[in-house]
C-alpha cells in the first residue's frame, strides 16, 4: 500500500513551467537597404530600435516576452514596410533567451517584411 501511495505521489509531482520571458531582442539588417525608424511589436511590448544600416546588429532590448515571430515595421526611402500581422494564439514563445529577428523583404512591390529567428543563447 505504501508503495502504491509513493508511485501515486511521484507521478502527481507538478513540474516547473518555463517563465515566458523576459527575452532580449536585436534585430539584424539582412538587406542592402537602410532601415529607419525600426518599430518592433512582440505581444510583450513595443520598442523603436531606431535606424539600422545593411548587414548590421541593432543593440539588444529586453521585451517581456516574445514569440518566434513579431510585428514589425519600418522605412525604407521614406516607403513603409512590414510583416504580416502575427497571431500569437497557438505560438510557443522564446522564454529566457536573446534573440535576434533577421529581417528581409520578402515582397518589394507590397512592400511586405518577414523574418527568421536566430536563438544567441539563454539569459
Amino acid at each position: 500500500m505504501a508503495l502504491c501511495l509513493l508511485a501515486v505521489v511521484t507521478a502527481c509531482k507538478k513540474t516547473e513551467i518555463e517563465p515566458e520571458g523576459p527575452t532580449d531582442v536585436r534585430v539584424y539588417n539582412n538587406t542592402d537597404q537602410l532601415f529607419e525608424n525600426v518599430i518592433v511589436n512582440t505581444s510583450g511590448g513595443e520598442y523603436n530600435f531606431g535606424t539600422v544600416s545593411p548587414g548590421t546588429y541593432s543593440p539588444y532590448h529586453r521585451f517581456d516576452k516574445a514569440y518566434p515571430k513579431a510585428d514589425i515595421s519600418l522605412n525604407i526611402r521614406s516607403y513603409t514596410y512590414a510583416t504580416l500581422k502575427q497571431d500569437y494564439t497557438y505560438m510557443q514563445y522564446m522564454g529566457r533567451m536573446k534573440i535576434t529577428y533577421k529581417i528581409f523583404i520578402s515582397n518589394e512591390s507590397r512592400r511586405e517584411l518577414d523574418t527568421d529567428v536566430v536563438p544567441e543563447g539563454a539569459l
